[in-house]
């Protein structure tokens, strides 16, 4: 892709129109429209121009994209949250352009029992359970879902998971949107 494909790119994305470009920039509409379909160059400064209105990095129109593996092999997932005991595992090669957000939590036996806070955000998830028992808090009900059990919710319902038992717990979560 060269560079002006990537300025009409960016462009599109944005809901900008040629005309507004021209306009924000300073360069006709039709040097512009010349630019973005190869046919011309432009100079560094006016590209960076564009760069800053665009709100990215000048880099951006020199690199070239990186095809991206779609595929995560299990001994790579990437730990992405640790916390208490707790570990949330990274289940796609590139969630941040992605609208879904899969991940694999593992839940390791701890001595607290007493059930965590259930709280609300936007969207959905998706939750499946591969080992142990997973309890799952929706608003006042308590569910223990078993492996190969399932719950699909929205997420603005106050709900949170833990384990309550003395095994590791795994399941896998999908969020949407991403919580990237």
């Amino acid at each position: 892709m060269n560079i002006g494909e990537k300025v009409k790119n960016l462009r599109n994305e944005r809901g900008m129109t040629l005309k507004q470009l021209s306009e924000a920039i300073g360069l006709s509409t039709g040097f512009l429209s010349q630019f973005e379909r190869g046919i011309t160059t432009i100079a560094v400064e006016h590209l960076s121009t564009i760069a800053t209105l665009f709100k990215v990095k000048i880099n951006f129109f020199f690199e070239e994209e990186a095809e991206i593996e779609p595929i995560v092999r299990g001994y790579n997932q990437p730990v992405i949250h640790k916390l208490n005991n707790m570990i949330d595992k990274q289940l796609s090669s590139f969630p941040q352009d992605k609208m879904i957000a899969p991940k694999m939590i593992e839940i390791m036996p701890h001595e607290n029992r007493e059930l965590p806070a259930p709280y609300p955000h936007q969207g959905e998830e998706f939750v499946y359970v591969l080992e142990g028992i997973l309890t799952l808090m929706i608003e006042d009900t308590i569910y223990q879902l078993y492996p190969g059990d399932s719950a699909h919710y929205f997420s603005t319902r106050n709900h949170n998971w833990d384990n309550q038992t003395n095994n590791i717990v795994k399941f896998i979560v999908v969020h949407y949107p991403n919580d990237y």
